[in-house]
């Protein structure tokens, strides 16, 4: 009798038993699939220096303020899911990849990192969606926009005196 891949796993693993950590795993079994979640508990015996942080946070500034000085100091801020050189989806990917066309300074902040973040970039941008990009301090979009301007030209006219200034920079 042919037996599913779940009932095959769930009979491999039940001889192993599970470790037991600080983190809470629970298993449910619900019609033949088999799904993990985990959570981590307040422990009190976890040493302070080991538990999450937000860097943000220890900065003394709002998330209003920083968002603000991102998009004012930097000449071409993306808020994205990831970062740069590993973005975590297409959108923000495409978006880095059309950037890097240029060879501009890109300055990022990965909202996945912050919730807090996430919807303090909306509430700055008044847009919904990521990624965000901003150049010389002003708001363009997100990816669809940015590969649009590309394509036009339009990009290359905006970026280019922020290319020239770094070459004199360097």
């Amino acid at each position: 009798m042919a037996r599913s891949l779940s009932q095959m796993m769930l009979k491999r693993f039940a001889a192993y038993p599970l470790a037991r950590s600080s983190a809470i795993t629970s298993r449910s079994i619900h019609q033949g699939e088999v799904r993990y979640s985990t959570s981590v508990p307040s422990d009190p015996d976890t040493h302070e220096d080991f538990r999450p942080t937000s860097k943000l946070e220890s900065s003394g500034l709002s998330l209003e303020n920083i968002v603000e000085q991102d998009v004012k100091e930097n000449p071409v801020m993306i808020y994205m899911k990831g970062v740069p050189d590993l973005p975590r989806c297409g959108f923000s990917s495409l978006a880095v990849r059309v950037l890097k066309e240029y060879n501009a300074p890109i300055s990022a902040r990965n909202i996945l990192e912050d919730p807090e973040l996430k919807n303090a970039v909306k509430a700055f941008s008044h847009w919904p969606t990521f990624p965000q990009i901003f150049i010389n301090g002003e708001f363009i979009g997100g990816s669809d926009i940015i590969l649009n301007m590309h394509q036009s030209g339009e990009l290359k006219e905006k970026l280019n005196t922020i290319v020239n200034n770094q070459g004199k920079e360097e």
